[in-house]
């Protein structure tokens, strides 16, 4: 015989639905990403088990990235449910993207119930060397070829003083 109500399962779901946070829970449990930044880009991996994906869609404005996606119920009217854990409905995650990243190139790709989306790092914002020049005549020095040069950082400045 199976049991279709344990009252103690059931609290336990209750206590952890109106305790979770909705960082650590909550609606985002729905959609649970994972974000890293590989090389020059960032990639966003969405779990989305279960979900049509015709039902998914993703935009940008400004600078929020919106995915939104659906799950529908099952309708089958001779079903006797036994337990019932995956949600259904309209589920979403909205992120703000910082400056720096390239919002016309993003790209999404979609394998095994799982939307990829891949956020390129903007050509100005990746770290680049700056050329020294040494002066009228002379050929141009980097910062480790000039010995009189000596890099000092404050914030997000470099200053090199020559004698």
């Amino acid at each position: 015989m199976v049991l279709t109500f344990d009252p103690f399962r059931e609290f336990d779901r209750l206590a952890g639905q109106m305790l979770t946070s909705p960082v650590s829970g909550g609606a985002s449990t729905a959609m649970p990403m994972d974000l890293y930044r590989s090389g020059d880009h960032f990639v966003l991996h969405c779990d989305l088990a279960g979900i049509d994906p015709g039902s998914v869609q993703v935009d940008v404005d400004g600078r929020v990235l919106t995915i939104r996606a659906e799950r529908t119920a099952r309708t089958d009217a001779d079903v006797q449910w036994v337990r019932r854990e995956r949600l259904t409905g309209t589920f979403e995650r909205r992120l703000t993207l910082g400056d720096g990243l390239d919002l016309d190139r993003i790209s999404a790709t979609w394998q095994d119930g799982v939307l990829t989306l891949t956020i390129p790092v903007a050509e100005a914002a990746k770290p680049r060397r700056i050329e020294i020049m040494s002066g009228p005549g002379r050929s141009s020095l980097t910062a480790a070829e000039d010995p009189a040069s000596g890099p000092a950082i404050n914030g997000d400045v470099v200053e090199a003083a020559k004698s």
